[in-house]
Protein backbone atom coordinates (compact mmCIF):
# COMPACT_ATOMS: atom_id res chain seq x y z
CA UNK A 1 0.00 0.00 0.00
CA UNK A 2 1.29 3.50 -0.74
CA UNK A 3 1.40 6.15 1.32
CA UNK A 4 -1.46 8.95 0.52
CA UNK A 5 0.16 12.67 1.95
CA UNK A 6 -3.40 14.30 2.53
CA UNK A 7 -2.15 17.58 3.64
CA UNK A 8 1.11 19.30 3.62
CA UNK A 9 1.84 22.52 5.43
CA UNK A 10 5.15 24.86 5.08
CA UNK A 11 7.01 21.89 7.68
CA UNK A 12 4.91 18.93 7.58
CA UNK A 13 2.95 16.34 5.73
CA UNK A 14 0.36 14.12 7.06
CA UNK A 15 -0.01 10.93 5.62
CA UNK A 16 -1.66 7.45 6.26
CA UNK A 17 -0.26 4.54 8.23
CA UNK A 18 1.59 1.84 7.70
CA UNK A 19 3.59 -1.03 9.34
CA UNK A 20 6.97 0.54 9.03
CA UNK A 21 5.38 3.23 11.51
CA UNK A 22 4.87 0.43 14.36
CA UNK A 23 8.25 1.15 15.67
CA UNK A 24 8.20 4.60 16.24
CA UNK A 25 4.81 5.35 17.48
CA UNK A 26 5.60 2.51 19.94
CA UNK A 27 8.90 4.21 20.91
CA UNK A 28 6.14 7.38 21.38
CA UNK A 29 3.50 5.39 23.18
CA UNK A 30 6.25 4.02 25.40
CA UNK A 31 7.65 7.40 26.16
CA UNK A 32 6.00 8.28 29.93
CA UNK A 33 6.93 11.90 29.27
CA UNK A 34 5.05 12.04 26.31
CA UNK A 35 2.07 9.88 27.92
CA UNK A 36 2.22 11.84 30.99
CA UNK A 37 -1.69 13.18 30.97
CA UNK A 38 -2.69 9.03 29.79
CA UNK A 39 -3.88 6.72 31.98
CA UNK A 40 -0.28 4.66 30.80
CA UNK A 41 2.36 4.13 28.43
CA UNK A 42 1.17 1.66 25.25
CA UNK A 43 2.58 -1.49 24.16
CA UNK A 44 3.54 -2.36 20.45
CA UNK A 45 0.52 -4.09 20.35
CA UNK A 46 -1.51 -1.25 21.51
CA UNK A 47 0.05 0.40 19.04
CA UNK A 48 -0.75 -1.47 16.14
CA UNK A 49 -4.04 -1.66 17.57
CA UNK A 50 -4.16 1.83 17.22
CA UNK A 51 -2.92 2.01 13.54
CA UNK A 52 -4.94 -0.50 12.34
CA UNK A 53 -8.16 1.49 13.78
CA UNK A 54 -6.69 4.69 11.96
CA UNK A 55 -6.44 2.93 8.66
CA UNK A 56 -10.29 2.02 8.61
CA UNK A 57 -11.21 5.18 9.88
CA UNK A 58 -9.18 7.20 6.89
CA UNK A 59 -11.14 3.99 4.49
CA UNK A 60 -14.45 4.74 5.69
CA UNK A 61 -14.49 8.66 6.56
CA UNK A 62 -11.50 10.37 4.61
CA UNK A 63 -9.62 11.08 7.69
CA UNK A 64 -7.72 9.74 11.36
CA UNK A 65 -4.86 10.59 13.32
CA UNK A 66 -2.83 11.32 10.43
CA UNK A 67 0.85 10.33 10.89
CA UNK A 68 3.06 13.65 10.69
CA UNK A 69 6.38 13.39 9.50
CA UNK A 70 8.64 16.74 8.71
CA UNK A 71 9.05 17.46 4.56
CA UNK A 72 12.90 18.31 4.57
CA UNK A 73 14.11 14.49 5.96
CA UNK A 74 10.23 12.57 6.40
CA UNK A 75 11.58 12.23 9.68
CA UNK A 76 8.75 10.53 11.43
CA UNK A 77 7.09 12.82 14.61
CA UNK A 78 3.81 11.36 15.97
CA UNK A 79 0.45 11.94 14.51
CA UNK A 80 -1.49 15.04 14.30
CA UNK A 81 -5.37 14.45 12.25
CA UNK A 82 -9.25 14.44 13.12
CA UNK A 83 -10.79 11.21 14.73
CA UNK A 84 -14.45 9.94 15.23
CA UNK A 85 -15.22 9.76 18.52
CA UNK A 86 -18.56 7.87 19.75
CA UNK A 87 -17.80 7.71 24.29
CA UNK A 88 -20.47 8.82 25.98
CA UNK A 89 -20.44 12.90 26.58
CA UNK A 90 -22.69 15.49 25.47
CA UNK A 91 -20.98 16.64 22.43
CA UNK A 92 -20.24 12.71 21.01
CA UNK A 93 -20.37 11.25 18.57
CA UNK A 94 -18.33 13.86 16.56
CA UNK A 95 -15.08 14.30 15.21
CA UNK A 96 -11.65 15.19 17.20
CA UNK A 97 -8.55 17.06 16.47
CA UNK A 98 -6.02 15.65 18.15
CA UNK A 99 -2.14 15.03 18.27
CA UNK A 100 1.05 13.35 20.00
CA UNK A 101 4.10 14.25 19.12
CA UNK A 102 7.65 12.74 20.42
CA UNK A 103 9.51 14.63 22.72
CA UNK A 104 12.67 16.26 20.10
CA UNK A 105 9.39 17.38 18.17
CA UNK A 106 7.73 19.51 21.07
CA UNK A 107 7.88 23.23 21.23
CA UNK A 108 8.87 23.70 17.32
CA UNK A 109 5.44 24.33 16.85
CA UNK A 110 4.32 21.38 14.94
CA UNK A 111 1.17 20.58 16.48
CA UNK A 112 -0.18 24.24 15.72
CA UNK A 113 0.86 24.16 12.21
CA UNK A 114 -0.67 20.80 11.76
CA UNK A 115 -3.93 21.12 13.73
CA UNK A 116 -4.68 24.65 11.66
CA UNK A 117 -4.30 22.07 8.27
CA UNK A 118 -6.23 19.47 10.04
CA UNK A 119 -9.28 22.21 11.21
CA UNK A 120 -8.96 23.70 7.30
CA UNK A 121 -9.30 19.99 5.65
CA UNK A 122 -11.99 19.20 7.97
CA UNK A 123 -13.95 22.23 7.52
CA UNK A 124 -13.28 23.07 3.92
CA UNK A 125 -12.40 19.39 2.19
CA UNK A 126 -14.95 17.20 4.32
CA UNK A 127 -17.37 19.61 4.84
CA UNK A 128 -17.92 18.98 8.40
CA UNK A 129 -19.77 21.36 10.69
CA UNK A 130 -17.87 21.32 13.65
CA UNK A 131 -15.09 19.91 15.47
CA UNK A 132 -13.99 19.45 19.08
CA UNK A 133 -10.96 18.98 21.22
CA UNK A 134 -10.27 17.40 24.49
CA UNK A 135 -7.47 17.07 27.19
CA UNK A 136 -6.88 17.03 30.95
CA UNK A 137 -7.47 20.00 32.53
CA UNK A 138 -3.53 20.29 33.86
CA UNK A 139 -2.63 19.35 30.25
CA UNK A 140 -1.56 22.92 29.62
CA UNK A 141 0.31 22.76 26.46
CA UNK A 142 -2.42 20.93 24.59
CA UNK A 143 -5.12 23.82 25.88
CA UNK A 144 -2.70 26.20 24.22
CA UNK A 145 -2.44 24.41 20.93
CA UNK A 146 -6.36 24.73 21.16
CA UNK A 147 -6.43 28.71 22.21
CA UNK A 148 -3.66 28.88 19.28
CA UNK A 149 -5.77 27.50 16.24
CA UNK A 150 -8.73 29.21 17.23
CA UNK A 151 -11.13 26.59 19.35
CA UNK A 152 -13.14 28.19 21.82
CA UNK A 153 -13.67 26.66 25.28
CA UNK A 154 -17.18 25.75 25.97
CA UNK A 155 -16.63 23.75 28.91
CA UNK A 156 -15.61 20.99 30.92
CA UNK A 157 -16.46 17.51 31.55
CA UNK A 158 -15.83 14.06 33.48
CA UNK A 159 -14.49 11.64 30.97
CA UNK A 160 -15.90 8.67 31.09
CA UNK A 161 -13.03 7.05 29.44
CA UNK A 162 -10.94 8.31 32.83
CA UNK A 163 -13.26 7.70 35.71
CA UNK A 164 -10.28 5.60 37.38
CA UNK A 165 -8.01 8.17 37.00
CA UNK A 166 -8.57 10.70 38.84
CA UNK A 167 -5.81 12.97 38.14
CA UNK A 168 -6.79 13.36 34.54
CA UNK A 169 -10.21 12.32 34.15
CA UNK A 170 -11.45 16.41 34.75
CA UNK A 171 -10.81 17.33 31.12
CA UNK A 172 -11.93 20.63 29.43
CA UNK A 173 -13.51 20.80 25.97
CA UNK A 174 -12.82 22.97 22.91
CA UNK A 175 -14.74 23.46 20.13
CA UNK A 176 -14.52 24.93 16.63
CA UNK A 177 -17.79 25.64 13.95
CA UNK A 178 -17.61 25.93 10.24
CA UNK A 179 -17.31 29.14 9.52
CA UNK A 180 -19.77 28.31 6.32
CA UNK A 181 -22.33 27.40 7.99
Amino acid sequence: MNKIIVLKTERLQLRTWHEEDITELTAINSDPEVMKFFPSTQSKEQSIAFIKRMQNQFEERKHCYFAAETIDNQSFIGFIGLAYQTYEADFTPGVDIGWRLNRKSWGKGYATEGAKACLDYGFNVLGLNSIFSVCPRINVNSEKVMQKIGMVKSGSFKHPKLNKFPIIEDCLLYQAKNPTY
